[in-house]
């Protein structure tokens, strides 16, 4: 039995009305044609803060008790979690602290600070970043907002499902990049309960990915955290996993793993074919379909969740150079 059901989805919905982009979908004709059938994009990262994760926060924020807000919020966070909380936090008056590893980059951390929310970098990986959580927990009282474990932040990131179901109705494949799995596993959640034939689809990045090692083993493990152009999909699970894997493991079908190149192609293809702007670890889709990973997808549907890249990093990305990790 999970713990989060399609009625939080839809109350969540409720919640985020007025504060959240209903996101446009676009067909793609390049995928369309390369995949022998429609191909959708749907444009997240057209959200107010860059991606999804204004969702999941806004909707986590909105349910905090009197007390909670008192003492703040706070979060861990690869970038775009750290920037929703602060927006959503900022817009409920609530403090909130977000703390990072040094791996995060740079323009993710000042736009955090840029929203008022107080930044703290933490040691190498999102794990070292964690320890600073937990004693803000301990010591301060601050409620801590995971950027995935959580079952308020699951069904505010399952809101896209409703949208993806709703303006795509005839939709057989929906691909949605795999990190932490709260969007992955609402998303998956919120389909499969309202029309269980829809195939879900997780990619992640080939280099540190911690949700792909746990389902393959049956419990969370520590992976490695590499330098990669999905950044955003950097980080663990927690080995106190709670919510995100089980959701993932009963609701989604598939899982792929797509390399650097890959990525790169795929954030180049955006750029050039889609006329969109998208960070490495929103392109994971595009990067398995376009390397044929998805055999016999159907009406598709890929979610380019986030579009917080470094443009320096983007220009040279567009421009076909090789970048050193």
């Amino acid at each position: 039995m999970h713990d989060i059901t399609l009625a939080d989805v839809y109350a969540a919905r409720n919640r985020l009305r007025g504060h959240v982009r209903h996101t446009p979908l676009q067909q793609s004709d390049a995928l369309s044609e390369a995949a022998g059938s429609p191909v959708y994009l749907k444009l997240e990262h057209h959200q107010v803060t860059g991606s999804f994760k204004l969702r999941g926060a806004t909707n986590a924020v909105a349910q905090l008790t009197g007390d909670q807000r008192a003492r703040g919020v706070v979060g861990v966070s690869t970038g775009n979690h750290g920037r929703g909380l602060a927006f959503a936090a900022r817009a409920a008056g609530v403090r909130a602290i977000v703390c990072m590893s040094e791996l995060v980059p740079k323009n993710k951390v000042d736009a955090i600070a840029a929203l008022g929310a107080e930044v703290r970098i933490v040691g190498r990986s999102q794990d070292d970043a964690e320890v600073e959580v937990q004693r803000l927990v301990t010591e301060e009282g601050m409620t801590l907002l995971s950027p995935f474990d959580h079952p308020h932040v699951i069904a505010g990131q399952g809101t896209l499902g409703l949208e993806m179901i709703e303006d795509l109705p005839a939709l057989d494949t929906v691909i949605v990049p795999l990190s932490g799995g709260g969007l992955l596993g609402g998303i998956a959640l919120t389909l499969k309960t309202i029309s269980p034939r829809i195939r879900t689809i997780g990619v992640s990045m080939e280099r540190g990915t911690a949700m792909v090692e746990s389902l393959r083993v049956g419990k969370p493990v520590l992976v490695e955290e590499l330098p990669t152009l999905a950044d955003s999909l950097g980080g663990g699970i927690g080995l106190d996993n709670r919510y995100t894997l089980p959701l993932v493991r009963d609701f989604v079908d598939q899982t792929v793993l797509v390399g650097e190149a890959q990525i790169a192609a795929a954030v180049h293809h955006a750029y050039w074919q889609e006329r969109q702007i998208i960070e490495g670890g929103g392109a994971v889709g595009i990067a398995a379909l376009r390397a044929g990973l998805i055999s016999e997808p159907g009406t598709t549907l890929v979610l380019l969740s986030g579009g917080n890249i470094d443009l320096h990093l983007h220009q040279r990305l567009i421009n076909g150079e090789t970048v050193e990790l």
